[in-house]
């Protein structure tokens, strides 16, 4: 499992950009979803990213000086937190605010102290990262990796990849509160 103190299974997808990581967790939902798990999704950007847009009503109140905003409509909600002068949240902050799941694929968050699935292409002239970094559980990538001492799955076979998440971490289907409770809160 991971070192976050949560009884929530967490696995980061990490890599250099390019390598697929956000091909793969796209890949990856439907599989384990079709298996019965709820799976819920973090994604950590590097850049500057603004979903709210101006002149809406939400900007104008998170503009306005608002901590948080709310836009809610009949098929999802939104929470937007400004940080102002606060720093960047870690991980474990961010899934202590998220309902209950059965499995957390967070993109990113290469610096977490969690389980980590690296995403390697080495046409891409990237080093791994699996050396430098703690908790690289398995190593997906399109060719062989010779010298990688983890479990190496093929980037071609979500499948492969889906089965390996599901053994790794031991989920079963409606071993979840939220299967129960779709607030989670």
């Amino acid at each position: 499992m991971s070192n976050i103190v949560t009884p929530r299974p967490v696995l980061a997808l990490v890599g250099w950009s390019g390598s697929g990581k956000t091909t793969l967790l796209a890949s990856l939902i439907p599989l384990l979803t079709a298996r019965g798990l709820i799976v819920s999704t973090l994604k950590h950007a590097h850049h500057k990213v603004d979903p709210d847009q101006p002149g809406k009503d939400s900007h104008r109140h998170r503009m306005a000086g608002a901590t948080e905003t709310m836009l809610a409509t009949r098929d999802r909600f939104v929470l937007f937190r400004e940080h102002r002068s606060e720093d960047e949240p870690d991980l474990a902050l961010l899934l202590a605010r998220m309902a209950p799941a059965d499995l957390y694929l967070a993109e990113g968050f290469k610096s977490a102290p969690v389980d980590k699935l690296e995403i390697h292409r080495p046409a891409l002239g990237k080093p791994p990262l699996w050396p430098d970094f703690e908790h690289v559980i398995a190593v997906a990538s399109d060719a062989a990796l010779p010298d990688c001492p983890l479990p190496v799955l093929d980037l071609a076979s979500p499948t492969a990849v889906a089965a390996f998440i599901v053994t790794r971490l031991g989920l079963r289907s409606g071993s979840n509160p939220a299967h129960n409770s779709i607030s989670g809160f």
